[in-house]
C-alpha cells in the first residue's frame, strides 16, 4: 500500500497541531531520529541544561551547605505541590518528591496494609493485577510474605487490564489494599480510576494507584476520584531524566494514620534535633526517609512549565490523535504483514502508547535501534510505540511506522 495518503495526512495534522511549537523545546527533536520511547524515558527539555548549569554554579557552588536552609529542604514539597496542581488534580500538602518508584510503592503499600489489618484484623489480602509491572507484583509478593498477608491475583487479558467486573470479583471483607496501574505498562490500557477506586472503597479497602504511565500524559484527578494513595515516576512524560525520583501522593485524610516503614531522619518531626527516638513529622514530611535527591528533582520543573502552558486537556487530545493516526497507519501497512494490535482500540480505554504484536518483534526492535528508530520490546512479541504529545510529531510517527514495516519484512 502506498504511504502517500498517510504522508499528506501527517503533514496536515502537524500543520494544524496547536502543540507543534512545544516540540522545539526538546533537545534534538529536530533530528531524523524517530523516538518511540517517550513512555520509558522522555527527551530532555533544552531549558534543563541551563537550569542544571545554573544550579551547579550559583546554588551548589555559590551557596554550598547554606542551600539546605535557604530552599533545598522544601524542594520535595514545593515541586510535589506544583506537580499535584498541574498534572495530578491534587491540592497542596499531599504530594512529595522522594525515592524511587519501587521504594515509594513499598512504603505506601506496606503502610496501607498495616493500617487496614490493624483496624480490622480480618483484612489480610492485597489485590493486584496479574499483568501489572514486575516491580508492583514483586513488591506485593514480598510484603505479603513479610507481613503474613495473602495475595489475590486479578487475571487479565494482556492486551487490556483490570476493569470493574474483574475487580468486583476480587475484593471483599478480607481485602486490605488494592494496587492498580492507571495505564498498563504493556498494553496501554487506561483504567477507569474513579470507578475502580469506588469499588475498592465499597469493599472497605484502600487503593494505591501506580501512575507511572499516566502522569503528564492523561488527565488525573486524585482528589476528585477520592484516591487514597498514588505513586508515579518522573522520567517518562515528566522528562525528569534517567533515574529521576518518583512522587508519592497521600490523601490528607490518611496522613496521620499511616506509618511508613522506613523511618529515616528526614521524616522526623524535628529533623535536626537528632533525638534519641523517632517521632514522625506531620504532613507529607513523614513519608520521607533520607536526604532528598535535590539535583535529580530539578529537571522535571521545565516539563511542568510546558504542561502548565499547554494544558493537560490539550496534551490528552494530541495523545489520542497521535495513537489514532498510528493505528490507521498500522492497519494500512502493518496488518497486511501479520502485525496485530495488542492494545485497546477504543481511545477512551487507551493511554499514550500502544503495542503491536508479531513473532519477529524482538529482532525488529534490535534492527530498528541500529537505524535510529527507537521503540521498545515487551514480551510476548510486542513492539511498544510510546508517543509523547509534547515532543512527537505525526510525521515522525509515520516515518517510524514505515521503518517498522520494512523491518518486519526483513525479519520475516
Amino acid at each position: 500500500m502506498s504511504t502517500d495518503p498517510f504522508a499528506a495526512e501527517a503533514l496536515a495534522l502537524d500543520t494544524a497541531d496547536p502543540l507543534a511549537a512545544h516540540r522545539d523545546a526538546f533537545v534534538d527533536a529536530e533530528t531524523p531520529l524517530v523516538y518511540f520511547d517517550g513512555n520509558s524515558l522522555g527527551r530532555p527539555p533544552r531549558a534543563t541544561a541551563q537550569r542544571l548549569s545554573d544550579f551547579v554554579t550559583a546554588e551548589w557552588g555559590g551557596r554550598l551547605i547554606r542551600g539546605w536552609d535557604e530552599s533545598w529542604m522544601e524542594l520535595p514539597f514545593a515541586i510535589g505541590d506544583r506537580l499535584g496542581a498541574i498534572a495530578l488534580g491534587a491540592a497542596a500538602g499531599q504530594t512529595v518528591i522522594g525515592d524511587s518508584t519501587t521504594v515509594l510503592l513499598y512504603k505506601l503499600l506496606r503502610a496501607a496494609l498495616a493500617e487496614r489489618s490493624t483496624a480490622e484484623p480480618a483484612r489480610v489480602e492485597i489485590v493486584v493485577g496479574r499483568d501489572d509491572f514486575p516491580t508492583d507484583r514483586y513488591l506485593v509478593e514480598g510484603i505479603a510474605a513479610e507481613r503474613g498477608a495473602r495475595v489475590v491475583w486479578v487475571e487479565v487479558d494482556t492486551s487490556r487490564g483490570v476493569d470493574a467486573e474483574r475487580l468486583r470479583a476480587a475484593v471483599g471483607p478480607r481485602t486490605a489494599v488494592v494496587l492498580l496501574s492507571h495505564v498498563s505498562y504493556r498494553s496501554g490500557y487506561l483504567a477507569d480510576a474513579e470507578t475502580l477506586t469506588r469499588i475498592a472503597h465499597e469493599a472497605g479497602a484502600l487503593v494505591l494507584w501506580d501512575l507511572c504511565h499516566s502522569a503528564g500524559s492523561v488527565p488525573v484527578e486524585l482528589d476528585a476520584w477520592d484516591v487514597d494513595l498514588a505513586v508515579g515516576c518522573t522520567y517518562k512524560y515528566l522528562n525528569g531524566g534517567p533515574g529521576a525520583p518518583a512522587f508519592a501522593y497521600v490523601a490528607a485524610r490518611h496522613q496521620t494514620t499511616l506509618a511508613q516503614p522506613i523511618q529515616g531522619w528526614m521524616g522526623a518531626a524535628d529533623v535536626f534535633a537528632m533525638g534519641p527516638e523517632y517521632r514522625p513529622a506531620d504532613g507529607m514530611r513523614r513519608f520521607l526517609s533520607g536526604t532528598p535527591p535535590v539535583l535529580a528533582m530539578l529537571a522535571m520543573q521545565d516539563t511542568l512549565d510546558l504542561i502548565e502552558d499547554a494544558g493537560v486537556a490539550a496534551i490528552r487530545a494530541k495523545s489520542v490523535a497521535l495513537t489514532e493516526f498510528a493505528l490507521r497507519v498500522s492497519d494500512g501497512i502493518l496488518s497486511p504483514l501479520g502485525v496485530s494490535l495488542a492494545s485497546p482500540r477504543d481511545p477512551a480505554e487507551r493511554g499514550g502508547h500502544l503495542t503491536l504484536s508479531h513473532p519477529t518483534m524482538r529482532a525488529v526492535t534490535a534492527r530498528l535501534w541500529r537505524q535510529d528508530v527507537i521503540p521498545d520490546y515487551r514480551d510476548p512479541d510486542g513492539l511498544r510505540i510510546g508517543l509523547a504529545p509534547l515532543s512527537t510529531s505525526f510525521t515522525e510517527t509515520l516515518t517510524g511506522l514505515v521503518a517498522v514495516a520494512e523491518a518486519v519484512r526483513a525479519e520475516s
